[in-house]
């Protein structure tokens, strides 16, 4: 199979800036290389420009998920960045609490699901919360632009050794061992997420706005331009008094988007 060339590459970058917003530096035509390379010699394909007029002209859809899922990196593992889970705990959920009171609905989406970790974090703390106070509605909106990644998560099902960083009371009471390498989620949990394939550089298909916004370690692979976009539509879609919650290796500008810095990668619509 052919080396994958400078001009197939940039064809390639050109395509995932505009459907997914994701900018690849030149640095990253290595990487693609190697995660499409299998793929490519699985079809019996002989270089990167028959796969991608392919992937173009496949009626299905599905040669366009796959190249998708290749292309996109889902790294996530549980209590990730668990200062942030601390805050959402302990300053969040009481002022969610205090503030829609009377309609008890949180509406939270967790837009970078990835294989389920942080919804199922997200929401086994709001479940933990909401026990001295029921009839909350904890239901949540959990969402990637892969399906591949989607489908582990609607599954719910993880390495036993994944979730030992979770408190022992949690493990023993949200999941259950699926054989001797695994553990799932139980539905008590896994039904009040609702996974959903989103592009974030395309409208949000939301009517509601969101009292909470989990969008870490994505906006990272967007250009600044893209990121803004994004980070304004998000703003527009969040409550006043809501959150915005980034990954910590990013930043936005404030000034340019109306959110409120509150400590690091936490943002807030002021009122």
């Amino acid at each position: 199979m052919k080396e994958l060339t400078t001009a197939e590459f940039e064809r390639i970058r050109q395509y995932i800036k505009m459907k997914m917003g994701i900018s690849l530096s030149d640095e990253k035509k290595t990487l693609v290389h190697s995660r499409l390379r299998s793929t490519i010699q699985e079809l019996g394909m002989s270089s990167f420009s028959e796969y991608f007029d392919y992937i173009m002209s496949e009626k299905s859809g599905d040669a366009m998920t796959h190249f998708m899922n290749k292309i996109t990196t889902n790294h996530t593992f549980f209590m990730r960045e668990t200062d942030h889970f601390d805050y959402f705990r302990d300053t969040v959920l009481p002022y969610i609490e205090e503030a829609y009171k009377s309609q008890k609905d949180v509406r939270l989406w967790c837009c970078a699901s990835s294989s389920g970790e942080e919804p199922v974090t997200l929401q086994i703390l709001m479940q933990e919360y909401f026990k001295k106070s029921p009839g909350w509605n904890t239901q949540m909106i959990a969402s990637d632009i892969s399906a591949q990644v989607l489908d582990k998560a609607v599954l719910g099902r993880y390495v036993t050794e994944a979730i030992e960083a979770l408190p022992k009371a949690w493990q023993a009471e949200y999941f259950t061992r699926h054989d001797t390498q695994f553990s799932q989620v139980k539905d008590t949990v896994l039904k009040q997420i609702l996974y959903r394939r989103i592009n974030l550089i395309e409208p949000f298909p939301f009517k509601k706005k969101m009292q909470v916004i989990f969008c870490r370690n994505v906006m990272i692979y967007f250009d600044n331009e893209t990121r803004d976009g994004v980070v304004k539509r998000f703003y527009d879609l969040t409550e006043p008094g809501g959150y915005l919650f980034i990954g910590h290796s990013e930043s936005i500008s404030s000034s340019g988007t109306g959110f409120e810095y509150v400590k690091p990668a936490v943002y807030r619509k002021p009122f």
